[in-house]
């Protein structure tokens, strides 16, 4: 069985994703999603903005015949080739002597003894790291050595980026028969690469690719666990949510990450119906728990039971949210990688008069979001009175970010900022849904909201904006129009019903 740095990489992020690589139908996968194909086509350019400025040999050989391709790695290597781009590395179970003897549990104790079990004898290591930089030292080649260089999208050096170039640094050691001294990252944003401390990584990689091996030679798939920001991006999210779902698996309900699971398992509380049946008092002492914790995860899982949203005991009538005479909803489109917020929108209710009004505040280029800034500042100061609702910390945060960017005096934005109000906060801090997850769209799906393009989305939006960018097609920009205004209209949706129900709960 082939190992590479991808299986590792993502078994660092997932047990489960390298099992279903290796071993399910890949026609089960879902298709690419246009944020995977963006960030993937960001990764590339990333890579090439980086290799312009190098000098480099490549391998050539047949696609997918490694051997041939180790075969040219190394002749360019015993030529002391300076850089080499992609070159391939294999080692076969005969030379792995220096993974750890033992295979452990999570107390330390010996589970056996990894040279004298079969199940290790199948596995083959391939190595491709970005670049093979020659340095001064001792190898078999001669007077020179390799060091491994990866190109990472990312900003930080993760710790999934350093096990994956220690790994490319453990193979190279063994097969130039010199370690090197250190390996490099090279990430986005950064002028200088990355130093990676070998001694301290290169026995954490060894334990991990000892698990990863452990867990690909299983008969059946590890737990699924359904972990919904990184999992919507995976291609096996579709099945995995299936399996969940089928399970009723306990990963389902708001709230539960993956230390509270295990807190759980160990109670024998991964059920719905445990946990929904337990007192919050058994809970709240565990790690990862504290009072409020442990109350809202059992409310939330009776809430799932009994299909219906349940109040927490703690709200009082002053905690109602009451109609203002007039109210602004707020959402915000932004393009990360252009640190750039591309659209404001802000609907305008007027509740005296019975009337509304969508302003789509638009910045075509990304040198107009001054632009746009100041209208959003003209359009709240005409409602100086009105509160300013949204979804989540975001654009809270990113008024603040662009009134110092724009050199905006606090003193006009202090009375802005005390105006916003976070339905997001005010929700879950006074009532549990019977709903898998408190995203905006969950939410309002559940109160019976549609979106006007049903396959929208804040990610999807990033995608259009970026191809507005680069076709000038206004089609893609009346799509992220849409979705904005809808985004704030489903907001409004929300607080609406959760003053509503609040009101009639307390009531009674």
């Amino acid at each position: 069985m082939l190992i590479n740095a991808e299986l590792l990489l993502q078994y660092q992020r997932c047990k489960r994703r390298p099992y279903l690589d290796v071993h399910e139908d890949r026609k089960w996968r879902d298709a690419t999603s246009e944020l995977v194909q963006k960030l993937q086509q960001d990764k590339i350019a990333h890579q090439k903005s980086i290799l312009k400025k190098w000098t480099y040999e490549q391998p050539i050989f047949p696609p997918g015949n490694w051997q041939a391709g180790q075969a040219a790695t190394l002749e360019l290597m015993q030529r002391g080739v300076e850089c080499i781009h992609q070159g391939v590395m294999l080692v076969s179970e005969s030379d792995i002597d220096w993974l750890p003897l033992e295979l452990t549990d999570t107390e330390g104790d010996t589970i056996e003894n990894i040279h004298s079990t079969p199940k290790y004898k199948q596995y083959t290591l391939l190595s491709r790291p970005d670049l093979l930089v020659k340095k001064p030292g001792k190898s078999r080649f001669g007077d020179w050595m390799y060091v491994p260089v990866d190109i990472e999208l990312g900003k930080r050096p993760k710790q999934e980026y350093q096990v994956v170039v220690a790994y490319h640094a453990q193979i190279l050691a063994t097969v130039q028969q010199a370690q090197p001294e250190t390996a490099k990252l090279m990430l986005r944003g950064r002028d200088t690469a990355h130093s990676v401390d070998l001694l301290k990584w290169m026995p954490q990689m060894q334990r991990i690719l000892l698990e990863c091996m452990e867990n690909l030679s299983y008969s059946q798939a590890p737990e699924v666990f359904i972990s919904r920001q990184k999992c919507t991006l995976c291609q096996w999210y579709s099945s995995c949510y299936a399996t969940a779902q089928s399970q009723k698996h306990l990963s389902l309900l708001p709230g539960v990450t993956p230390v509270r699971y295990t807190q759980l398992q160990a109670l024998d509380m991964a059920s719905l119906e445990s946990l929904a049946g337990s007192r919050p008092a058994i809970l709240e002492d565990l790690p990862g728990f504290d009072y409020d914790v442990a109350t809202k995860l059992v409310l939330q899982a009776q809430s799932v039971i009994e299909r219906r949203p349940l109040v927490f005991p703690y709200i009082r009538p002053q905690d109602i949210i009451f109609p203002a005479p007039i109210e602004i909803y707020f959402d915000i489109e932004a393009q990360p990688d252009l640190n750039l917020n591309y659209l404001l929108g802000l609907l305008v209710v007027d509740n005296e008069k019975n009337t509304e009004k969508f302003y789509s505040l638009l910045a075509e280029k990304p040198e107009d979001e001054k632009l746009v800034w100041q209208q959003f500042l003209d359009v709240v100061g005409q409602y100086p009175d009105a509160p300013i609702y949204h979804f989540c910390v975001y654009e809270v945060d990113t008024v603040k970010r662009l009134a110092k960017l724009y050199n905006t005096p606090f003193a006009s934005i202090e009375p802005i900022l005390s105006r916003f109000v976070d339905v997001y906060e005010e929700l879950i801090q006074a009532v549990a849904l019977p709903i898998e997850s408190y995203a905006l769209k969950s939410i309002a799906k559940w109160l019976g909201f549609e979106w006007r393009d049903q396959d929208a989305s804040g990610a999807k939006c990033i995608y259009w904006y970026d191809q507005w960018l680069e076709t000038g097609d206004r089609s893609l920009l009346e799509l992220i129009q849409r979705y904005n205004e809808d985004d704030c209209r489903a907001t409004r949706g929300l607080k609406d019903w959760l003053a509503n129900f609040l009101e009639s709960e307390t009531e009674g």
